[in-house]
């Protein structure tokens, strides 16, 4: 493999903003997928920028603010050198969890999260889910009078339909939107890519890897903690797990022949299909960084982009992405 590529920059949509290809995600930091240790995700943040990672990106949701707080440490001296990223829209609720999009909402979580931060500007604010019972066009113009104000660069939504994308975009310019893309979960191909490109909107992928799947070192599921939230998801499930191993295993041989890993190539695969697709890589080690960062380096034909995705067709995964409950809050207007 030649070096990596860390020149490469992608523009968030028509804002000012431009990330490298992969960006980093810290959602994991934040013990989703069992304890992690604070010190060496402080050590991830401060490397990733380091290698020109310049977009880090959390949420109010991701440990209910302890991932916030957690990227204020890492930016302590250095927040010239990033893209910091946020999100809003869920909130604590007697039974778990809802979601809220008023417009008193909005500057309520925004503010929240300026402190958290301890910024004084966000430069791409996300909302985290569409709220049904508010109209997109409410929840953008809220957000809108955030960038009016000084508190917000620019916006993005997460895992919207191609419609909602429309309508909020005739409200105020959408910069990115933020959904699940990899060589498992293929949805937005079907329509939300092309409305991206029409829209001069930014694609982030979050989840590239399959929360883990694709990188080929999760074996068993007891190699998931016990509070590990992906034994909720159906694809890690006890009669979906070996299906989708098996799946995962078919890549070793692609991988092998570029000299690279299960990882480097998934992500390769994401990166070099779409220009206009920022991948979002949740890192909590270094090692993961490293592993991550190596697939910049891993050049893909065309005609090897399309033998690496035509071993995934969505007919082939077992399993929905999430449980029952949560695909019930995903936009389908």
């Amino acid at each position: 493999m030649e070096g990596e590529n860390l020149d490469e920059v992608r523009r968030l949509g028509q804002s000012n903003l431009a990330s490298a290809p992969i960006a980093l995600g810290c959602y994991s930091m934040s013990s989703a997928y069992g304890k992690r240790d604070d010190s060496e995700s402080l050590a991830v943040i401060q490397k990733a920028l380091g290698r020109c990672l310049n977009f880090i990106d959390t949420a109010d949701f991701y440990g209910w603010g302890h991932n916030e707080q957690l990227v204020a440490k890492a930016l302590k001296g250095r927040r010239d050198e990033a893209i910091v990223s946020t999100k809003f829209g869920y909130v604590q609720t007697d039974s778990g969890f809802g979601v809220c999009g008023t417009p008193e909402y909005v500057r309520q979580a925004c503010d929240a999260s300026l402190k958290r931060l301890k910024i004084d500007q966000i430069d791409i604010y996300f909302q985290h889910r569409v709220d049904p019972n508010v109209p997109i066009e409410e929840t953008v113009g809220a957000m809108a009078e955030l960038v009016h104000a000084g508190k917000v660069k620019a916006l993005g939504l997460c895992e919207v339909s191609p419609r909602t994308l429309r309508r909020a975009c005739g409200t105020y310019p959408i910069a990115a939107i933020q959904c699940e893309y990899s060589l498992w979960t293929k949805n937005v191909e079907a329509e939300l890519l092309k409305e991206c490109d029409a829209l001069q909107v930014t694609l982030m992928a979050f989840s590239p890897l399959g929360r883990g799947m694709l990188t080929g070192h999760i074996r068993s599921l007891d190699d998931l903690a016990q509070d590990d939230v992906r034994r909720k998801y159906p694809r890690f499930s006890a009669e979906n797990f070996a299906w989708n191993l098996a799946l995962v295993d078919q890549l070793a041989a692609i991988a092998t022949a570029k000299g690279c890993t299960l990882a480097q190539l998934s992500l390769a695969w994401l990166i070099r299909k779409n220009p206009r697709v920022v991948a979002i890589c949740g890192a909590d080690t270094l090692p993961f960084l490293d592993e991550n960062l190596g697939a910049l380096a891993v050049d893909l034909t065309e005609s090897e982009v399309a033998t690496v995705g035509d071993l995934f067709s969505p007919e082939k995964v077992a399993g929905d992405r999430y449980n029952a409950a949560v695909m019930a809050m995903l936009d389908r207007t």
